[in-house]
């Protein structure tokens, strides 16, 4: 389903990715791990069309999208739920949400907000709540509720985890889980590297903007190097 070939990245002089390939198949949770600064985000701002490249292919169901604008990406079935969240301040749960299906016109609309609300149902509690003032908890359920709303066949989470109590995270890796169930490809990056690599089908290690270990999950729990560097022994 997803492609990505031989990629390079460079801001200004300096080079953040270095000849990058790694593949996502449909029905898959791929997980791409590594610490902070490695690449991981810099690499989905890529696929997403944020980021030129500066080298390399990406393919999407065969069409390559690496010049692609990102709203033409979205438009395509690839949607992101960025790191941090981010979602729009000012505006209700309900605007966030209607963002996310801004681009589509079919009549399948109404039915996916439903879905929505099964998958999260705090959201439909606060629709008229400013988006800015829920939990980061909440935050984080609207923002891949936002992107589901664009009804994506691929789903690029950015550390959907990040600062977010634990009872938080066991429910949304839960709800991941759920999201590729009904049929949703997912690439997950993620710092928890023992949470991801246990419900992804495969893994990539990315150390200073390099792929140095692929497998499955299981085959990278059991890793002695993840476990070092990534799983505290």
């Amino acid at each position: 389903m997803l492609k990505v070939e031989n990629l390079a990245v460079h801001y200004g002089v300096i080079q953040a990715i270095h000849d990058v390939s790694f593949e996502v198949n449909q029905g898959e949770i791929v997980s791409l791990i590594g610490a902070n600064g490695a690449g991981k985000t810099t690499i989905l701002r890529t696929i997403s069309g944020l980021i030129r490249p500066s080298q390399g292919k990406v393919e999407f169901e065969g069409k390559a999208i690496e010049k692609a604008a990102p709203q033409k990406i979205v438009a395509s079935g690839l949607s992101q739920v960025p790191e941090g969240r981010h979602v729009f301040p000012g505006l209700t749960v309900k605007e966030n949400l209607e963002m996310g299906a801004f681009l589509r016109k079919d009549a399948g609309v109404k039915d996916d907000y439903e879905q929505v609300y099964q998958k999260f149902p705090v959201l439909k509690e606060r629709l008229s709540q400013d988006a800015s003032t829920l939990s980061g908890g909440e935050q984080q359920m609207l923002a891949m509720g936002r992107a589901l709303m664009s009804k994506p066949k691929l789903l690029l989470l950015d550390e959907p985890s990040m600062g977010l109590a634990p009872i938080f995270i066991k429910e949304i890796f839960s709800i991941i889980q759920e999201i590729q169930q009904q049929g949703t490809t997912i690439l997950l990056i993620e710092q928890n590297a023992k949470m991801a690599l246990s419900i992804a089908d495969r893994g990539y290690v990315l150390e200073t903007g390099r792929i140095v270990l692929a497998g499955t999950g299981e085959e990278l729990l059991a890793s002695d190097e993840v476990r070092k560097a990534y799983l505290g022994g």
